[in-house]
This record gives structure tokens, C-alpha cells and sequence, in this order.
């Protein structure tokens, strides 16, 4: 009897020290729910700020992970972007959702999602309140695999660093150097047929044209993928839309192609993602880095070489098309005179060869999948560069041809190039539209909430391009002059920092294809099918005829 009260003594003080101890852990959070809840209280009365009245029914009102499985569902049926269109039209610019695989407010997570077409709210969230919003852990897990630290994924000091490290490099005197895409381009026509008797891909070679110039303009080598191609016998679409004869692309832009299908698969599962292996994935983006190592390695000893025959001193000056050692330019190169870190360049490399590849490409695609069905439009197009008699246009003479400026900002007005985004709320913030009963009142955003946007949804509304908005009217840019509610490349601090790139190259690319064509014909009957990547263009590609102007 003795030896067991001596033992329960001792088990009964440690249950009290136990529950005591979950006592004061639930006191300490109570305490600080508490305190936030009034600081939060104070906040809004501050912003006058009204609880959101329009909500989405999600089925999974704590995960939201019915709208998980329709987007990807919607995604592989080619609807996911009317089906957010619809959404916006059923409720409105500013609403509610639970975006799925985040765990509720009162669970310590993220809050509500919040989706807005509202140009003053984009413009708060990639402007105004700058500093409150960012990527967060939105971009961190699902592009920093492939991407790792570089200008697409990071926030705050990092992405400073990495602006002041890329801007230069987009300087006018590199835009304008054209000599590189007209070789390109020159092996791209050679691919095309001689007579619209044979049906062609545009969008094929428009991804092989760009990953060709973008590798050589970064790597100062081209991955030459159109020259494969054109060892391969050709690119020759068969009667039921199937390549007759084709080379695959090069390892390494196949690889990219991977990746990018798994980084997008990262981003809409989030933690499920890592619920089964992605073997195809992870190899793709092993190989991507691996590919891309040799380059930097290559180009820093280059940089080191060259700073031990000049003493060891900086050479780092302004950047020209001819790079800061009187040779041609290359994009490596001024980066390696800026850093040594391997790690730094190739993140940032692959952050742009991303961008430089794919929105390019599906800006053109898109262009030119309306340009077959629009004889009018390339009429128009036509007599616009006709001016140049058909020599190949400068930099300059580029910004004459108001027309083909129209056609390109009618283009990524109905099929912007990248027609989603999203920022998370770093801290407690506002917007100034979305609360209240008629939606005009400020709205409080928690810290940890996603503020989402559909921007083939704002290029649609009817209140900014009037009731053809659904149309492709290049002449309506005679007269228009948008603000936030026309974003194709971003706005604010984050403003695409190669968005001239990308334009002067699509300006170049159709010039040249409308002098070289005289006339383009449609040989896809069915409509526009949307496929969504990181980027969007025509799931089934734009299968045209071209019959090539006399001389």
C-alpha cells in the first residue's frame, strides 16, 4: 500500500503540471486571437472598411478544393478561362472564394481568397500598397524548384537586387540589335512552304523561332532547334492535323517543357503535389539547371580570366549592344561582370529564357490564329508596311507602322499572354473597392489572404471597351488610351522588365511575315481552344495556308 502511493503521487503531479501547461498554451492563444481580433477591429473602423457581401458558393467551404478540381478539370477541357469570365459576370468585380489547399483565418491560415476584375484594386495591389502585398509562399514552392531565387519568385530586397541586376540588360541598344532575329528568321521561312497548297503550324515554329533567339540573345549560342527541325525533312501538317514529318526539340527545350508542366502542376496542387512522385519533373528540371550550368561556369572563368589580365580590377560599365568589352553582346556575359555567384545567374537566366520563350511565342500564336480568319485585318496590315518596300524594318521604322501597334495590343487585350495572377497580402491591408451591400466600400484583406485577378476577364468588360468587347477590332486603339484596366505586362514596380523585348520582336516577326505572305488562309474551321500553361495560345496550334508574295 505504502510503495503505491509513493508512485501515484508522482503520476498525478505530472497530469496537473500537463494540464497546466495546456491551460496556459490555450490562455496565450486565446490572448493573442483576442488582440488581434481588436487590433484588426481598430484597423477597419480606420479604412471605414465593410465586409464583403458576394461570396462564391464553394461546395468545400474550409478548403476549397472543389475549386481545385474544377480548374484543373476546366483546364484540360480547354474552359478554365470562360469559366472564370463566367464567374466574374455571376458575381461580380470583387468577390469571395475559397482558391483551395489553405487553411481557414481562424485556423491560424490564410483568409478568404479575394478575385477582383476592379482596375483601382489591381492598381492598389501592384501599386499603391506595393509593399503590402507579394509572392509570398504562393510562387516560393511551386516555380522555385525550376526558377529558385530568381526576379519571378522572390519579394522585398531580393527582387530589388534582381531588377538592378536584369534592367540594364533590356537597354534600348540591345531591343534594337535585330541582325540575330532576322538570321532566325530567315531559317524560319526557309521551313515554311513555297505555296499555300501545304498546310503548316505556325505556332510550332514560333516556339522553336523564340527559344532559338532567346537562347543565343542569353547564352550567346542559339539552341538552334529550327535548324533540327530542318534536318529532320520539315515540319508538314497531314489532312487530319498531324505531323506528317517532325524532328523533337532539343533535350534541353524539351526538358523546359517538362518543367514548366510540373511547375504548373505544383501550383494548383500545392501540398498534394508531394503525395506521389513526379520522376519526369524533377529529372526535367535537373537536366534544365545542369544544361544551363555549363554556360555560367563557362562565363564566369571568362570573367575571371579576363579581371586577372586587367589586374584584378572591375570592368563593369555600361552596357551596348557590343557588351562592355567591345565584343558582341550577350547577356551572360554583362551578368557575370556583375556577379560571380553561379547559383544568382542561372536562376536568373531561367526566369528570363521563361519569359523570353513562351510569351512571345503565344503572342504571336494567338495574332496570327485571328490573322487567318481576318482577311480584312491583314489587308489593312498589309498597306501598313508597305512603306517599306519590303527591306527588313529598323527599330525605328517599327514605330511607324501604327497598324501592326494596333494588332498587337488588340492581341493581348483579347488574349493576354498570361491572363491570370495573384499577390498574397503580407500584412493586414485594404482595398478600396469590394465591401459593403453594393461593393464601393473598402474591403480588409488579412494578412495571408490571396488577392487574385483574371485579366482576360478585365480586358473583356464592357465598361472600358464598350459592347464589341469580345471582339478583335484592332481600330478601336486609334482613339483608346487604357490605363489599369489594359495589363499585358503587369503594372507598377513589377512592370515586365523585357515587355519592349517581346513587343519589338513580335513587331519584327509579323512585319516580315506580312511582307513575305500575300495572303494568310485559315485551315483550322473550329474556334479558338484554350491551352492554359504558364502562358495560353491554341491548343490546336494555327494550321494555316501561306501563299508567298510576288517578287
Amino acid at each position: 500500500m505504502g510503495f503505491s502511493n509513493t508512485t501515484e503521487a508522482p503520476m498525478g503531479t505530472s497530469r496537473q503540471l500537463l494540464l497546466g501547461l495546456l491551460c496556459a498554451l490555450l490562455l496565450i492563444w486565446a490572448a493573442k486571437r483576442t488582440n488581434l481580433y481588436l487590433s484588426r477591429r481598430r484597423f477597419k473602423q480606420a479604412h471605414n472598411c465593410r465586409p464583403v457581401q458576394r461570396r462564391f458558393p464553394n461546395r468545400d467551404p474550409i478548403l476549397g478544393l472543389d475549386a481545385v478540381y474544377s480548374q484543373i478539370q476546366r483546364a484540360k477541357a480547354g474552359t478554365m478561362l470562360e469559366w472564370l469570365h463566367w464567374r466574374n459576370s455571376t458575381y461580380g468585380p470583387t468577390f469571395a472564394a475559397r482558391m483551395g489547399l489553405r487553411f481557414p483565418g481562424w485556423l491560424g491560415g490564410g483568409a478568404d481568397a479575394f478575385v477582383t476584375t476592379d482596375p483601382e484594386n489591381i492598381k492598389t495591389v501592384l501599386a499603391t500598397r506595393f509593399k503590402d502585398y507579394g509572392h509570398g509562399d504562393t510562387r516560393t514552392g511551386s516555380f522555385g524548384p525550376l526558377l529558385g531565387r530568381g526576379i519571378f519568385v522572390v519579394d522585398g530586397a531580393r527582387w530589388h537586387e534582381s531588377r538592378a541586376l536584369l534592367r540594364p540588360n533590356f537597354a534600348r541598344e540591345q531591343i534594337a540589335d535585330l541582325e540575330a532575329l532576322e538570321r532566325h528568321l530567315s531559317l524560319f521561312f526557309q521551313l515554311l512552304p513555297r505555296s499555300g497548297d501545304v498546310t503548316v503550324d505556325l505556332q510550332t515554329l514560333f516556339f522553336r523561332l523564340t527559344i532559338d533567339t532567346a537562347s543565343e540573345f542569353l547564352f550567346g549560342t542559339s539552341v538552334h532547334s529550327l535548324r533540327a527541325l530542318q534536318e529532320s525533312g520539315g515540319l508538314v501538317v497531314g489532312a487530319n492535323g498531324e505531323a506528317a514529318a517532325s524532328a523533337s526539340d532539343s533535350a534541353f527545350a524539351e526538358a523546359m517543357n517538362d518543367a514548366q508542366a510540373d511547375i504548373l502542376m505544383r501550383a494548383r496542387l500545392s501540398w498534394m503535389y508531394h503525395l506521389r512522385p513526379h520522376p519526369r519533373g524533377d529529372a526535367a528540371i535537373k537536366f534544365a539547371h545542369a544544361y544551363v550550368d555549363r554556360f555560367v561556369e563557362e562565363a564566369v572563368r571568362r570573367r575571371e580570366a579576363m579581371d586577372l589580365e586587367k589586374g584584378g580590377g572591375s570592368s563593369s560599365s555600361t552596357s551596348t549592344t557590343t557588351g562592355t568589352d567591345g565584343e558582341k553582346y550577350v547577356f551572360l556575359h554583362e551578368l557575370a561582370k556583375a556577379t560571380k555567384d553561379r547559383k544568382v545567374i542561372r536562376d536568373e537566366l531561367l526566369n528570363i529564357l521563361l519569359a523570353g520563350r513562351d510569351t512571345t511565342a503565344s503572342f504571336l500564336s494567338n495574332l496570327f490564329f485571328v490573322l487567318a480568319r481576318r482577311p480584312d485585318v491583314w489587308a489593312k496590315l498589309k498597306a501598313d508596311v508597305a512603306g517599306l518596300e519590303g527591306r527588313p524594318p529598323t527599330y525605328e521604322t517599327l514605330k511607324n507602322l501604327k497598324y501592326v501597334k494596333y494588332c498587337l495590343n488588340e492581341s493581348l487585350r483579347t488574349h493576354p499572354v498570361v491572363p491570370l495572377n495573384n499577390k498574397q497580402a503580407l500584412q493586414d491591408t485594404v482595398l478600396p473597392r469590394g465591401g459593403g451591400s453594393d461593393g464601393q466600400s473598402p474591403l480588409f484583406v488579412p494578412k495571408g489572404t490571396i488577392v487574385a485577378w483574371t485579366i482576360y476577364t478585365l480586358h473583356r468588360r464592357r465598361e472600358f471597351y464598350g459592347d464589341d468587347a469580345e471582339e478583335f477590332r484592332p481600330e478601336r486603339w486609334e482613339h483608346l488610351r487604357p490605363s489599369w484596366e489594359y495589363l499585358p505586362f503587369n503594372g507598377g514596380p513589377r512592370i515586365c522588365v523585357g515587355q519592349q523585348y517581346a513587343l519589338t520582336e513580335a513587331a519584327y516577326v509579323t512585319t516580315r511575315l506580312v511582307q513575305e505572305f500575300e495572303r494568310i488562309e485559315n485551315r483550322d474551321p473550329g474556334p479558338w481552344v484554350e491551352s492554359v500553361g504558364l502562358t495560353i495560345c491554341s491548343r490546336n496550334g494555327v494550321k494555316v495556308g501561306l501563299y508567298r508574295a510576288s517578287s
